[in-house]
């Protein structure tokens, strides 16, 4: 999934409890999915089915987001620099898992020379994730002084490197599995449903992982050793999961919609170079990662560093920003299956492009620290949680079923590529003596982003409400009844 945000805001047994969709009757494609049958092969998921796999997902995205708020973030950067890792390290571990979504088109690749989804991932995820055991004898070694700091610093980030070049084999395939067991017109509702309730589980689950580093008898790093072995387990159980969703065979997907009689491509399909449509939300998103990369790294450094504010305040700060992002995602989940993904990316994109402008008024007074901070991040919640679920509905919209691992790996590769560049260039922007500094780099980055919403204009989506009739769908006005004069 495509995911950028200034605060940080990335089955089924009898006992698992279901998940709240509303099903609506009388549309009979909200609760099913059904591949058109081709002339060899049908492919039919029964609604009981969906529903298991839906409430199957949702718990895998629990357990999954534990571990990787272990693995990664404030805990692992907190690691890190116990060992005394220096900013080149920390910027490694912000441009790795970004870098290596270049590998993706590769696993579209992959996925489609296999028969099932599901033991793919097992032998994808699986691994990625028992890796990160090889750490905790290094912790042991470095705590009783047989192992130097810096050696327990280069090794975690060679773990880092190999566990994202693992999964980066498995990100666009899972989502082309999602997208095929969720139904299009349910997609706003779960997702604004799962990923609030994995905002959630970050926004209680990484201060007790905090409180439970900070306070562990043998110390901070023994303490992140802890926990690790709790993130691995859970990560472990977050696979388990997938045994409860309706598996699918990847060549089924490939035949749907075309002639089997023709003979399947046995290289990388380049077949989207001839879907304009696709291109155009390419271009957009290309434009629009670089633009918010280019200063999404520096907002936290503005606070502490230019406005010197205490790290606990900016903690709190981005929990207001969690909370927000949780509040808003059902709204915008059930907005999203009502008008359309692409005119709530156009109005809420304007309200993105605008905050990093509104930084410009911050300064280091009371106001400042007690009512505009605190509403820039409730805003930027709000407003990102809008973006991040409605960019992946309306990938999974656009993108055809028969090569949609091939499309989302593209769209990861291109975020991956053009987000790392726009790293790149605000950090070297940023010590440019005659640049503005970093507020120079929040008004380069707002304009970018309004340039980027030009070229989602001309993206075509399906469902999707015309941006002139947006406002007469958000705020309906009924005419008054005619009044007919009665002559007595």
């Amino acid at each position: 999934m495509v995911q950028s945000q200034e605060d940080d805001i990335s089955a089924e047994a009898s006992s698992l409890p279901p998940v709240p969709i509303q099903e609506i009757s009388e549309d009979r494609a909200l609760t099913e999915t059904v591949l058109f049958p081709t002339p060899k092969l049908f492919l039919k998921i029964s609604k009981l089915e969906i529903r298991k796999s839906l409430i199957a997902l949702t718990y895998e995205s629990v357990f999954a987001t534990i571990f990787y708020s272990v693995i990664g973030g404030a805990l692992l950067s907190n690691f890190l620099l116990e060992l005394g890792a220096g900013p080149v390290q920390i910027g490694l571990l912000a441009a790795i898992p970004q870098m290596v979504n270049l590998l993706q088109p590769l696993g579209a690749y992959l996925v489609n020379r296999t028969t099932s989804f599901r033991w793919y991932f097992l032998c994808i995820f699986i691994p990625s994730r028992l890796v990160w055991f090889i750490l905790l004898p290094a912790i042991v070694l470095v705590t009783s002084s047989h192992l130097a700091g810096y050696q327990v610093v280069q090794l975690t980030l060679a773990i880092l490197l190999v566990g994202n070049i693992i999964e980066a084999f498995g990100r666009a395939p899972w989502l082309g599995w999602s997208a095929v067991l969720v139904p299009q017109r349910l997609r706003g509702r779960y997702f604004g449903f799962r990923n609030s309730l994995v905002g959630l589980t970050n926004l209680v689950g990484v201060p007790l992982l905090g409180l439970a580093v900070s306070v562990w008898p043998g110390g901070t790093l023994e303490g992140y050793g802890a926990v690790l072995i709790l993130g691995i387990l859970l990560g472990l159980i977050s696979q388990m999961c997938q045994f409860w969703m309706t598996d699918v065979n990847p060549q089924l997907l490939l035949a749907t919609g075309s002639d089997t009689s023709q003979p399947q491509s046995e290289g990388i399909d380049f077949s989207f170079l001839k879907d304009a449509n696709f291109c155009k939300f390419v271009l957009y998103l290309s434009i629009w990662c670089f633009a918010v990369n280019i200063s999404a790294p520096f907002f936290n450094l503005y606070m502490l560093d230019n406005l010197d504010i205490d790290i606990s305040v900016v903690t709190i700060y981005h929990g207001l920003g969690t909370g927000a992002n949780m509040l808003m995602l059902l709204l915008w989940g059930k907005l999203a299956d009502r008008i359309g993904n692409r005119p709530l990316l156009l109005l809420v994109g304007v309200l993105v492009a605008v905050t990093p402008l509104l930084w410009l008024g911050v300064g280091s007074d009371q106001i400042s620290f007690w009512i505009w901070l605190p509403l820039l991040h409730i805003l930027a919640g709000a407003t990102w949680a809008a973006i991040d679920l409605c960019t992946n509905n309306m990938m999974m919209g656009i993108s055809p079923v028969r090569h949609q691992s091939t499309y989302f790996a593209i769209v990861g590769a291109v975020a991956g590529i053009t987000g790392a560049m726009g790293i790149s260039v605000g950090s070297f922007l940023a010590t440019l003596p005659g640049a503005a500094g970093l507020l120079g780099l929040f008004v380069l980055s707002g304009l970018l982003r309004m340039a980027a919403l030009v070229f989602l204009a001309f993206v075509q989506e399906q469902r999707s409400v015309p941006v002139s009739q947006l406002m007469r769908v958000l705020f309906p006005i009924r005419p008054s009844p005619n009044l007919i004069e009665v002559k007595e």
